[in-house]
């Protein structure tokens, strides 16, 4: 079927006559239907796994891969199970934290706050917020000094500035002559974080451990053991492995289950998304059965020459295969080339039209993510292309097929 012939006549059927310049126009639409699609579909995949890379990584930057605590949500015994715990393979850095709600107060501005206790020494080795301080330093909390870090979201909404005393509303109360009142206390504020993830920024408030204990009484107590581990994806495993060791006195959990159907939401819009656009493709495709069917018609006077001269039905299919495979090749190259060049700008390319109209498409304080990110995955860019391909060779089949059914006595009756 395929011979030096058949490739000699698919490829010259590409080049357009004077009176087949229409059949020609619709074989380009189906060259960049398909560049399209392709390039739509390798774009999107890639901004997604960006965005589901960014999440992980920002989440995992500030919550801990594994998080040890007590029944009933305090840990007594903690530099016991600390101990236990560093011993446990694959664990490479762990470190105790308090955690409440309250209410933080800066003249007359209110805001609910997750305040977590942290010990500045250890907490650097469990996540990244030393590494996103804006203004002082994480080391700058001193137990008995009274310091806090704010995020950068919740600082501008309460409009205070690094050495600002704010006021902190514990929900435990005192009782006093007077009745019952919340517990409050002074901070001074010694430092700004800022993630770039909004729920963080604007949600979250730290204080030494030692005053998140005097805060919330836990004397020599900690809500729990944050645990880091040399690979995330291992943190189910690492999990299941401390809860047998540990006595039944611990409660480990991981951030899968922290986080499960988040990122279970992100994966069933990635697949839904990737079914939408290659029907796209599939659509640009086969537009290839049309332009196809239209150069047989065009072409019945040619193919019933080439039979009387004895090429045979296998061959003349053949022709018609190598005209479509080639629109689905250059359609599905372009359509590569395109998306990968566009999946590693997309954010350039966002920030360059967000400059230039001066628009906002990511506003912080709607989305978890402000930038663009992308995130190329040459898996992805293979089956697109493979599956682009398929779908063009499939589009040919019929096409051909008929071109292979003609009749020359019947075609050059009336010639």
């Amino acid at each position: 079927m395929f011979k030096p012939l058949v490739f000699y006549i698919g490829l010259r059927y590409t080049r357009a006559k004077r009176r087949t310049q229409f059949i020609s126009f619709i074989t380009l639409t189906s060259v960049l239907g398909i560049a399209l699609g392709v390039t739509a579909l390798i774009t999107v995949l890639s901004v997604m796994n960006g965005f589901e890379a960014e999440l992980r990584q920002r989440i995992l930057g500030m919550t801990a891969h594994t998080t040890l605590t007590g029944q009933f949500g305090q840990l007594e015994n903690w530099p016991e199970a600390e101990n236990r715990v560093k011993n446990t393979p694959h664990v490479v850095g762990t470190a105790p934290f308090i955690q409440g709600q309250v209410m933080i107060n800066a003249d007359r501005r209110v805001s609910g706050t997750m305040l977590s206790g942290v010990m500045p020494e250890s907490e650097s080795k469990v996540s990244e917020v030393a590494n996103h301080m804006e203004e002082g330093s994480l080391s700058h909390l001193v137990p008995g000094e009274y310091g806090i870090v704010l995020g950068a979201e919740l600082a501008k909404y309460l409009g205070t500035f690094t050495g600002d005393k704010i006021t902190i509303i514990s929900p435990q109360v005192n009782s006093t002559p007077a009745g019952i009142v919340p517990r409050m206390r002074r901070f001074t504020v010694i430092g700004i974080f800022k993630v770039g993830m909004y729920e963080y920024d604007r949600n979250m408030a730290l204080i030494h451990i030692d005053d998140a204990a005097k805060l919330f009484r836990l004397e020599n107590a900690v809500s729990g053991l944050r645990i880091k581990l040399d690979d995330v994806f291992n943190a189910p495993h690492i999990t299941q492995q401390l809860s047998n060791e540990l006595a039944n006195d611990y409660v480990v959990s991981d951030w899968t289950m922290a986080h499960e159907n988040f990122f279970k939401a992100i994966k069933t819009e990635k697949t839904v998304m990737f079914i939408i656009l290659l029907l796209i493709v599939a659509v640009a495709a086969f537009n290839i059965v049309s332009t196809l069917v239209m150069v047989v018609t065009d072409k019945r006077g040619d193919i019933a020459i080439l039979k009387t001269q004895g090429l045979t039905s296998g061959s003349v299919m053949g022709i018609f295969i190598v005209l479509g495979t080639i629109i689905g090749v250059v359609g599905t190259f372009l359509g590569t080339l395109g998306g990968v060049l566009l999946a590693l700008n997309a954010g350039n390319i966002v920030n360059d039209i967000e400059k230039a109209f001066k628009v906002r498409f990511l506003p912080a304080d709607v989305y978890y993510i402000s930038d663009l990110p992308s995130k190329l995955m040459w898996s992805d860019v293979t089956t697109i292309a493979m599956m682009a391909f398929v779908l063009s060779l499939l589009a040919t089949l019929y096409p051909a097929w008929q071109a292979s059914k003609v009749n020359p006595a019947e075609v050059l009756r009336y010639e």
